[in-house]
């Protein structure tokens, strides 16, 4: 185990408005955040704008230690307000834009705020639920307007022409700075309390090796592409915050648009999830598709046509895996070739695989990741407003992540599926991740939930949901057939179930829990009552030569 740090962290090494005031006075027109319509914030512009909603936000009531919930896409608003926000020590609590509903009624419930910035399109949905503690409402994009019981105001409500009021005491890097709500596939959305120390520990150790070491500088600039209401899209920012770098900030993935958004905005390094690697080695070659500018990308999970992209465009690839509530306890090598793995335990980190009693277990079986860190505060140290679940995560002393996962002899540590998917039959554990994995493969296919449902016989039995592409028809029984050589008898699906749309929550993740509730619905096929038998291949030793 590595010794703990001898002294503190150093204020204006974590948190944001001291590192955007250092940047601003030794760099101001070195770039900090290009935008999806062209332009450009430097390090003294983005001080400037962050000042003026600062000051805004104090006209407004806001104090520090205050909830403000910010509910807006990619852009500029969300930057600057999430900043201001902090440079006055407030907490931002970040609201994904398509919560609406009950889903919209328990963050506004959990977090408690009195003022949320949004947009006109957006504020509708606050007239049908119940809004809590919520007073005020400003529009970022337009005039103010009637919202009956609360009050509405306009975009010119976050610009002061005036300089902040001085905080009441410095903030530390252990205060908090944002809340970010989880994607809820299993339950209610649960609200990561996240610390300034957390947040930018997390963004440089998603640019570091396993022994810390960076491979990322002021020079560099990173995509920002995944919503920023989640860690995944805060990381980019906060990463680049520390090392004098820039971010560009697009709305979103686009596989058509991928390669001109790089080469307009210069960008080094990119996150790409692993579907997106499959999406853009799809498209057409063209000349010249290795001269970019983009030299790394991050892989997660690492697929097996990462290699492949690594060649084609000329990139080096890494990966590893991170959680909105614990910052990067495992890197893997660059260029690794170990399809599927997640990497090795980072230098810092504690990390252990156990059963239900916090046993570990040997290599090769699937335990609990749980983790532990040298350094306080860079693990996410409660979830708001819900006891419970916070003292259920952090048992025994240890993290809990909720994820299974196994290790192999050479100590690579492998996602199996979080412990809540997972499915047994007849004896066997199966990973709905890796029978996804295969299912996705099938033509037409565009999207798959694997889900354990009831059996007659004892356990479960697999059910695999499809959604199908714009145009396709998916025949169960040939999905079956292309699954045989693919994955071990016991992991073919007994029931077939095509949709159009799987459910999903707000944040796009499927809802397994729905699926499970539904079970066998009237339209789910069911391969035994077809006469498709899927049965264990008969190994016969053969016989001594006489």
């Amino acid at each position: 185990m590595h010794a703990p740090r001898a002294l503190p962290p150093r204020r204006e090494d974590f948190v944001n408005r001291d590192l955007l005031e250092q940047w601003a006075a030794r760099t101001p027109g070195r770039a900090f955040a290009v935008f999806e319509d062209g332009s450009e914030w430097t390090y003294a512009r983005t001080l400037q704008e962050v000042r003026r909603t600062a000051a805004a936000l104090q006209a407004l009531g806001v104090a520090q230690g205050d909830h403000v919930l910010v509910w807006l896409p990619n852009g500029q608003d969300f930057l600057r307000c999430w900043f201001a926000i902090n440079y006055i020590g407030a907490i931002c609590v970040c609201v994904n834009t398509a919560y609406r509903g009950a889903t919209l009624e328990h963050v506004l419930r959990n977090a408690g705020g009195q003022l949320v910035i949004t947009l006109d399109a957006l504020a509708d949905r606050l007239a049908d639920v119940d809004r809590a503690t919520l007073q005020q409402v400003v529009l970022a994009d337009g005039p103010p307007r009637e919202l009956p019981g609360l009050r509405c105001l306009g975009s010119t409500a976050l610009l002061a022409e005036r300089d902040p009021a001085p905080l009441a005491r410095p903030i530390e890097p252990w205060d908090t700075q944002l809340i970010i709500y989880t994607s809820g596939t299993t339950g209610p959305a649960k609200a990561v309390v996240s610390t300034y120390i957390h947040l930018h520990t997390m963004g440089q150790l998603t640019l570091s090796d396993r022994e810390g070491n960076l491979y990322a500088g002021p020079d560099d600039r990173i995509v920002t592409s995944l919503p920023m209401f989640h860690a995944g899209g805060l990381i980019p920012a906060v990463s680049m915050l520390k090392l004098g770098g820039s971010t560009a900030i697009f709305s979103g993935f686009d596989t058509r648009t991928f390669w001109d958004r790089i080469n307009a905005t210069g960008c080094t390094i990119s996150s790409i999830l692993g579907v997106m690697v499959s999406f853009l080695l799809k498209q057409p070659v063209v000349p010249g598709e290795r001269n970019t500018p983009l030299k790394r990308v991050k892989v997660v999970p690492l697929t097996a046509e990462a290699e492949q992209f690594a060649e084609r465009f000329g990139v080096t690839i890494h990966s590893h895996f991170n959680m909105s509530e614990v910052p990067v306890p495992l890197v893997a090598e660059a260029n690794c070739r170990v399809v599927g793995s997640c990497g090795k335990p980072r230098r810092g980190v504690d990390v252990r695989l156990v059963d239900g009693n916090d046993i570990e277990v040997a290599d090769g079986q699937i335990g609990e990741l749980i983790v532990r860190s040298d350094d306080p505060w860079v693990i996410c140290h409660s979830y708001h407003g819900d006891p419970e679940a916070t003292a259920r995560t952090w048992r025994n002393g240890w993290f809990h992540t909720g994820d299974g996962f196994r290790r192999d002899a050479e100590g690579n540590y492998f996602f199996v599926d979080r412990l809540k998917d997972a499915i047994r039959r007849r004896g066997e554990n199966i990973s709905s991740f890796e029978v996804e994995s295969a299912v996705i493969l099938f033509p037409g296919v565009r999207e798959a939930a694997a889900v354990g449902v009831a059996s007659e016989h004892s356990e479960d039995e697999v059910l695999v949901a499809v959604g199908r592409k714009p145009g396709h028809e998916i025949e169960p029984a040939e999905l079956i057939e292309f699954l045989r050589p693919l994955m071990p008898y016991y992991m073919i699906p007994r029931y077939v179930r095509v949709m159009d749309e799987l459910p999903k929550s707000p944040t796009q993740k499927v809802q397994k829990f729905q699926l499970r509730a539904e079970g066998i619905t009237g339209d789910t096929w069911d391969r035994e009552a077809a006469g498709i038998e899927v049965r264990r291949d008969k190994l016969t030793r053969p016989l001594a030569a006489t």
